[in-house]
């Protein structure tokens, strides 16, 4: 669909513009490092992706001035149920999309910080 453009908001942004979809980490505040929301809403968003035949790239960023700073480790260690714990997240990965493999291309559009876990998920794309 030519011009179309879809809007998400929240912690992960999803934007559409014909063939090409951007998913951006919006957690500015904490120099986008990924928590437990953050990490599963990558994978959703990513596994549209890859499930849509009308999408042809994916470009991942972080909002504002940084990438990613990794693994939010102040959401890892304040939470007493031990459901933000690395071995509890699911088989993509405790940064939501580590472990998976994608068919079309993966662009990281990196600016200001990618250390650690975003380091990693810049690992993840092609380019």
């Amino acid at each position: 669909m030519e011009g179309s453009k879809a809007v998400s908001s929240g912690k992960v942004l999803y934007e559409r513009e014909d063939e090409i979809v951007t998913i951006i980490i919006n957690r500015p505040e904490v120099r986008n490092a990924v928590d437990r929301e953050t990490a599963q809403l990558l994978f959703q968003y990513f596994d549209q992706f890859e499930k849509d035949p009308t999408l042809k790239v994916a470009i991942l960023t972080g909002s504002q001035s940084n990438f990613c700073a990794g693994a939010d480790l102040k959401a890892l260690s304040s939470d007493s149920s031990n459901t933000n714990s690395i071995e509890s997240f699911p088989n993509p990965g405790p940064m939501g999309i580590s472990r998976m493999h994608f068919s079309k291309p993966v662009i990281a559009a990196i600016s200001g910080f990618a250390v650690a876990g975003g380091l990693e998920l810049a690992c993840v794309c092609d380019l």
